[in-house]
């Protein structure tokens, strides 16, 4: 630490390293604050026109607040033509839903291949990941037709959009990768020996040591189902029970002739705040994660 500080004492050579040194500092906090704000700014830009009128949007750009927060607000709750609120309590449903069955599913099948030793082990984890490189477009119209032919489409549209999230193969390779750097088989060895059955192990034993990764691949998953909007247009539409939020948002440009921009960034606001919140809730585990690896390492 002296010899960093006290620069007098150096020679030319190091003085020189040490002023590069500086110089590659700055410029990767440049760089970093840069990207920070690109990042940030469509964020921003949204949260702030929630406030502005239509002709302000269209008129004039700002970062400023405006007055119309409460007009915005009340233009998307009173309009009964699109039902926001039941939108937004679908796609919760939805998300949350899919969010919580696809990672316990996939940490569950993972810590299958993982802690088990069986004739077709190898085979099953090559057919996970044939899967995981086929598109979701190629066996959407099978699934389609199949929840058709269920009765799940529509205004009961809400059990197949959850269902499909099962089986989430790029999950599966996350929480087996994970398991292989952070996973002992001698834990689960020990569960076994005090008597533990197997759910028992991976329900209090296993779980908790993936938290981190659970964290991560439980923003993914929310965020995806949250936004998507492939499925569930092939599956209901907008104007059904079950619609959620991306299809309305869609819907709202295509039925008004004059479009309010208030109220669809208002609407893009509200539909921003439950992934923050969901972030929020989980980015503390993501962190305790990487700071307990270099502590490991």
């Amino acid at each position: 630490m002296s010899s960093i500080s006290n620069t007098g004492n150096l020679t030319a050579v190091e003085k020189r390293g040490h002023t590069l040194l500086i110089f590659r500092r700055i410029l990767a906090y440049i760089v970093l604050i840069f990207v920070c704000i690109m990042a940030l700014f469509p964020f921003v830009v949204a949260i702030v026109n929630t406030s502005r009128s239509s002709a302000q949007i269209m008129t004039e750009f700002s970062l400023l607040p405006g007055a119309s927060f409460i007009t915005n607000l009340k233009n998307v709750i009173g309009d009964s033509t699109l039902p926001i609120i039941t939108g937004m309590l679908n796609s919760l449903i939805v998300a949350a839903c899919s969010c919580v069955l696809s990672v316990y599913v996939s940490a569950l099948t993972a810590y299958g291949i993982y802690a088990y030793d069986f004739k077709l082990k190898k085979v099953a984890n090559t057919f996970i990941m044939v899967i995981l490189m086929v598109p979701l477009q190629v066996s959407a119209l099978g699934y389609v037709d199949l929840m058709s032919n269920w009765g799940f489409t529509n205004n009961n549209a809400l059990p197949a959009l959850i269902f499909q999230s099962i089986a989430a193969p790029g999950v599966f390779f996350f929480m087996r990768q994970y398991m292989e750097s952070a996973l002992p088989l001698e834990i689960v060895e020990a569960g076994r020996i005090d008597g533990g059955h197997e759910f028992f192990i991976f329900n209090r034993v296993v779980l908790p040591i993936l938290k981190p990764a659970i964290a991560v691949q439980a923003i993914f998953s929310f965020v995806a189902s949250w936004n998507n909007y492939f499925l569930p247009n092939l599956l209901t539409n907008a104007n059904a029970k079950t619609a959620t939020l991306p299809l309305i948002v869609a819907a709202m440009q295509k039925m008004d002739r004059l479009i309010d921009y208030g109220k669809i960034y208002m609407v893009l606001g509200m539909a921003i705040i439950p992934l923050i919140v969901v972030y929020l809730c989980l980015s503390k585990y993501i962190i305790r994660g990487i700071a307990l690896g270099s502590v490991k390492g």
